[in-house]
């Protein structure tokens, strides 16, 4: 199993990025991939996850109506369109994925079991 984010920058208050996650060596239409994220100093939060399977997702409060996260089963990628970006965005921003399938996991990161290195995001004011 191999994950792997892009897409993180540096950014202003305001701004808008799209993260990206490459996937491969699993059935990517049956497993739930979560994005997480780790600030400086603070414990790692889940902002977004999809469920490949049946197509729903679920949001941290932080980003509801700010991010969206989507998939394209054909290039096995996760995306994270992050719109109104504000410094508490900040971080470095993991995808991961479940070890069961048809597994809904919600924003749990223990229910996840492998994770890509992460890209930074950097938004200041």
């Amino acid at each position: 199993v191999q994950l792997v984010e892009s897409g993180g920058d540096s950014v202003q208050d305001g701004g808008s990025l799209r993260l990206s996650c490459g996937t491969s060596g699993f059935a990517f239409d049956r497993y739930a991939i979560g994005w997480f994220r780790r600030a400086p100093g603070r414990e790692r939060e889940g902002v977004a996850s999809i469920n490949n399977f049946d197509g729903t997702t679920i949001y941290s409060d932080s980003v509801q109506g700010r991010f969206s996260i989507s998939s394209d089963s054909a290039k096995k990628s996760v995306y994270l369109q992050m719109n109104m970006l504000k410094p508490q965005d900040t971080g470095t921003y993991y995808c991961a994925v479940t070890g069961a399938p048809l597994y809904k996991p919600g924003l749990a990161a223990r229910r996840y079991d492998d994770w890509g290195e992460g890209t930074r995001v950097t938004v200041s004011s």
